[in-house]
């Protein structure tokens, strides 16, 4: 009888050490031959570099880089995205950020016994790492997985072994615009906040989370050294002088001293496989 209860227990073990473990019904599911339309720039460019770039045959108009992505034609951006245009592709699987698609949209999809796959968007490296070996598990290329993980470690080495030398921490603000009369600031809990925090910079932007209209008396009791926006963003205020036109911006210590900085969107927001360098580039700006 003890026989048999052990042999109970063993059996128990077994199957919970395999439900703990990678899903091989996952892996099992994708071949090479599958056609991939990917949501989400972060997720577009490391199944890119995992070297599954020509699998690829539509992304969503964040999937910015690398340059050849923007050729492939576009579902468009998260609720305009519809599930027929989706169709329409000739997809087998379809990989998105979790939220990036209505519920209704991935419901659609998955009826129409297309496979969906949503993966949660990283804000922070240990986040990115996590993200581009669930990918990597998911196409069943761990080994070069591993390898992009270490290459986004080398980066975040690099970019501490720069900071060991710095030594005030500039006060930093980021906005976002959608021209001079739409623009908003970041604050806690942001991909800004988090990239701040990275180079060892202050952010100015406290006590709210999340964006917030932008108001001249805030920009002015704020008053970074450092100004940091999208490249779009800056595009659309029509270049440093349309930063004027924001009313409060002008009296500030970043503007006065032209420390405005932009940077491409999806390369300092998305913490995809190059967010070390991208944290490493703002740093030699600021120091």
């Amino acid at each position: 009888m003890n026989r048999y209860f052990e042999f109970l227990s063993l059996l128990l073990v077994l199957s919970t050490v395999q439900a703990c473990g990678p899903d091989s019904s996952e892996k099992s599911e994708f071949s090479e031959d599958l056609l991939l339309v990917t949501a989400g720039g972060t997720i577009t460019e490391i199944v890119h570099d995992l070297g599954f770039g020509d699998q690829i045959i539509a992304t969503d108009i964040t999937s910015t880089y690398p340059a050849s992505m923007q050729n492939l034609p576009s579902i468009g951006y998260r609720n305009q995205i519809k599930a027929e245009g989706v169709l329409s592709l000739g997809a087998d699987v379809i990989l998105a950020e979790e939220g990036y698609l209505t519920t209704d949209v991935v419901e659609q999809l998955k009826a129409s016994k297309i496979t969906v796959h949503l993966f949660e968007k990283p804000g922070n490296v240990n986040e990115t790492c996590g993200l581009i070996r669930e990918l990597a598990t998911y196409l069943a290329v761990e080994s070069k997985g591993e390898v992009l993980v270490q290459e986004v470690q080398r980066d975040i080495e690099a970019l501490e072994a720069f900071l060991e030398n710095a030594i005030a921490s500039p006060r930093m603000a980021f906005i976002m615009a959608r021209g001079a009369e739409t623009v908003f600031l970041a604050g806690e809990e942001t991909s800004a906040e988090e990239l701040f925090q990275m180079v060892g910079a202050e952010n100015v932007s406290r006590g709210f989370k999340g964006f917030i209209p932008l108001t001249p008396e805030a920009m002015v009791t704020l008053n970074p050294d450092y100004l940091l926006l999208f490249e779009s963003s800056m595009a659309t205020l029509g270049g440093k002088q349309g930063l004027q036109e924001v009313r409060g911006i002008s009296s500030t210590t970043a503007f006065q001293k032209d420390q405005i900085l932009a940077m491409d969107g999806l390369y300092i927001s998305g913490f995809g496989p190059r967010v070390g360098k991208a944290a490493l580039e703002l740093a030699k700006e600021i120091y």
